[in-house]
C-alpha cells in the first residue's frame, strides 16, 4: 500500500544523526592484580673448594664395643650338700621292738656324739673301715660308738648330673631306711632337704642342702 503523501500544513522535523544512534563505549575491565613475587631464597653457603693437596683417607673408625660378657649362672651342681651322722634313740626303739637288735646285750650308747660331713666329688659310701678287705668308707661309721648293726659296705651315697644326691643299699645285712621306708636292694632313691637315713641298730644321717 503506497503511503500517504505528507501533509503541507506539517512542518518536517529532521533528527540529528548523533541523536538517532550513540555507540555504546565499554570501559576495560581492570587488570587482575599480579601476585607478589616469592620471597627472596637466601644464598647458599659457599661450598668449600676441594683440597689441591694428596688425598688423605680418613682413619676408620674403631670397632663398636661389645657388650661385656654376662656372668654364667651357677649350676645346681654348686651347691653344697652335706649329712648329719648322729644317734637315733626312737628307731633304736623301734627296731629293739621288732627284734631286729643283737639281743639284750646291744644297748643304746650311753654318750652319743653328733658329726657333719661334706657329701663331695661322685660317691660317698657308708660302713665301717675293715684293714682286712682294705676298705675305708668315706661316711665311716667304725668310731665309738661303734653301731653293731651297720654293715662294712651298708650304703652308698652319689651325684646325679643336677647336682642332686641319691642312696642306694648294695645289700646290707640289716637294710637301709630313708623317711622310715626300707629300701630294696639296688633301689636308687633321690635324697632331699631333710632326709632322714636310718641304718645298724641307732644311727640316723640327716641330709641338708647348703
Amino acid at each position: 500500500m503506497p503511503e500517504a503523501p505528507a501533509s503541507p500544513d506539517e512542518p518536517t522535523v529532521v533528527v540529528p544523526f548523533e541523536s538517532v544512534f550513540t555507540p555504546t563505549v565499554r570501559k576495560p575491565s581492570p587488570a587482575p592484580a599480579s601476585p607478589p613475587p616469592p620471597p627472596a631464597s637466601p644464598p647458599s653457603a659457599a661450598r668449600p673448594e676441594p683440597p689441591t693437596g694428596p688425598l688423605v683417607r680418613a682413619a676408620p673408625a674403631p670397632p663398636a664395643a661389645s657388650a661385656p660378657p654376662t656372668t654364667p649362672i651357677p649350676s645346681l651342681s654348686s651347691v653344697t650338700w652335706t649329712v648329719l651322722v648322729a644317734s637315733d634313740r626312737v628307731y633304736y626303739n623301734r627296731m629293739k621292738a621288732a627284734g631286729a637288735v643283737f639281743g639284750s646285750a646291744v644297748e643304746f650308747p650311753a654318750h652319743t656324739s653328733e658329726r657333719r660331713i661334706r657329701l663331695v666329688g661322685k660317691e660317698m659310701r657308708i660302713g665301717r673301715r675293715s684293714a682286712a678287705r682294705d676298705l675305708v668308707p668315706e661316711i665311716d661309721l667304725a668310731d665309738k660308738p661303734v653301731d653293731p648293726g651297720v654293715s662294712r659296705l651298708h650304703a652308698v651315697l652319689a651325684s646325679a648330673s643336677d647336682g642332686t644326691w641319691f642312696i642306694s643299699d648294695p645289700g646290707s645285712a640289716n637294710g637301709t631306711f630313708v623317711n622310715n621306708r626300707e629300701l630294696d636292694v639296688g633301689e636308687r632313691v633321690t635324697l632331699h632337704e631333710g632326709d632322714r637315713i636310718n641304718l645298724g641298730a641307732w644311727t640316723v644321717i640327716t641330709v641338708h642342702r647348703g
